[in-house]
């Protein structure tokens, strides 16, 4: 078990969930692709990765379209972030995804990995990865505008 507090990030999709973690130096790596088929095993997989990343807090990416308004997954994601919110009893934070499964892309290419069925698993936990990326780059940008002010 790891002794430093963590932070889970979700990519949520209709057939899967990317997730990602973060390290000992807050930096966001992709971790696992669970399935979304039997939502009580998808709560005990999400329990176990908590258990044993010592998770304080998780971000879950929130979809809207590139003029910022709501998509249709948007308010099936906001349901997801209040689901674990209400079951972990830990903050849950939602994170803009615009361009995420685009990055996430990206990453892959530039890391020589094949296009296939093998890669849409291991593209949805990267795009998690970007997601909780953002939001640790965010909450650091905050952090470093308060302790800066006067």
């Amino acid at each position: 078990m790891s002794d430093v507090a963590r932070v889970l990030g979700f990519d949520v999709g209709e057939r899967r969930v990317g997730i990602a973690v973060t390290d000992a130096l807050g930096m966001a790596k992709p971790l696992i692709t669970v399935g979304r088929s039997n939502q009580k095993e998808e709560l005990r997989n999400i329990a176990r990765l908590v258990r044993k990343h010592n998770v304080t807090a998780m971000v879950v990416g929130h979809p809207r379209n590139m003029d910022g308004t709501a998509s249709g997954q948007t308010l099936k994601c906001e349901a997801y972030a209040a689901a674990l919110h209400e079951h972990f009893a830990m903050p849950v934070h939602l994170q803009d995804e615009r361009l995420s499964s685009a990055e996430a892309d990206a990453w892959l290419d530039a890391r020589g990995y094949a296009r296939g069925a093998e890669r849409k698993g291991l593209l949805d936990r990267v795009a998690a990865m970007v997601i909780l990326q953002d939001w640790m780059d965010a909450q650091n940008r905050t952090n470093i505008a308060q302790s800066d002010a006067p």
